[in-house]
């Protein structure tokens, strides 16, 4: 597979293309941001994804939504490649809700999902990639819902990974706390700009806010308080890097009309001001 390879049908896109020196530009230069995107690189590489920068030092999955920005700053010996879709092609309510675009893998606290694989699980992956290669060449009438299936394939084992690799072991082994962690998760993701405390979302779990802080303490993880405003935060800090948007402005998008307040709440949490914070990322950049 040397380029591009695209499917597109009514609204669906999905596309597979190779990372390489002559790729990496148009990944870089935001061609592919509307796209939910899966990378599966070798080691070597390094790239930001946000505000983070990560070392791939062995073969690693990687899963990005959409709203996150990525820029690829050095590639390994080896191509890595790059599945990108939109949802209406993979993430209709049908689909599992776990394996999905709004399961594990993306959109949850933990921010950016790496799954990094062992040797006697790449075959897996690689098979996966190939099958999909594959199905573009063959160019069948059944070719989307072939890769949907792959697709469904590769999210399922990596979901498993994920979870073994950064769950709790008792979290891991009691489901219903596992899908309490996603949905609330979820929440956060579809709700931050509006509503900003424990209260807002107990609402809508029909549970009181101290049994969803207890139940957080339980499973060991972030205090739900934490979750919101860090996401709230991340956003801020996103546009604050990438935008031109003053602080007001974005503390209002945010759902802050009290523009001192919401500089109160930056500087808590980021340990610096707003201004301060994009100073800083630009003097970098």
């Amino acid at each position: 597979m040397k380029t591009e390879q695209l499917f597109q049908s009514e609204l669906k896109t999905l596309g597979l293309l190779p990372i390489d020196n002559k790729s990496v530009q148009n990944i870089n230069d935001e061609v592919y941001t509307e796209y939910i995107k899966v990378l599966f690189l070798p080691s070597g590489y390094q790239l930001q994804v946000d505000l983070t920068s990560y070392t791939i030092d062995r073969p690693s999955l990687l899963f990005v939504s959409p709203d996150q920005h990525l820029h690829i700053e050095q590639i390994g010996k080896e191509p890595g490649y790059l599945i990108f879709y939109n949802r209406d092609f993979y993430c209709i309510q049908i689909h599992d809700e776990e394996v999905a675009c709004d399961g594990l893998l993306f959109n949850n606290i933990h921010n950016m999902p790496i799954v990094r694989l062992e040797a006697d699980e790449l075959p897996f992956f690689d098979h996966i990639f190939g099958q999909i290669a594959t199905e573009f060449a063959v160019q069948d009438p059944s070719l989307e819902e072939m890769i949907r299936t792959y697709l469904k394939q590769l999210f399922i084992k990596s979901s498993r990974l994920w979870k073994k690799q950064n769950l709790d072991r008792a979290l891991s082994e009691h489901q219903n706390d596992l899908e309490f962690f996603r949905k609330f998760t979820m929440l956060v993701e579809t709700h931050y700009k509006q509503k900003h405390n424990v209260a807002d979302y107990a609402e809508i779990l029909g549970l009181a806010p101290k049994t969803i802080t207890h139940k957080f303490k339980r499973l060991k993880l972030p205090l739900p308080n934490d979750v919101i405003k860090n996401r709230i935060v991340l956003e801020a800090k996103r546009m604050l890097a990438y935008t031109e948007l003053t602080s007001k402005e974005i503390g209002y998008i945010l759902g802050y009309e009290d523009p001192a307040y919401f500089s109160r709440l930056f500087l808590q949490k980021a340990g610096e001001t707003p201004s301060n914070f994009r100073t800083k990322f630009l003097s970098k950049n």
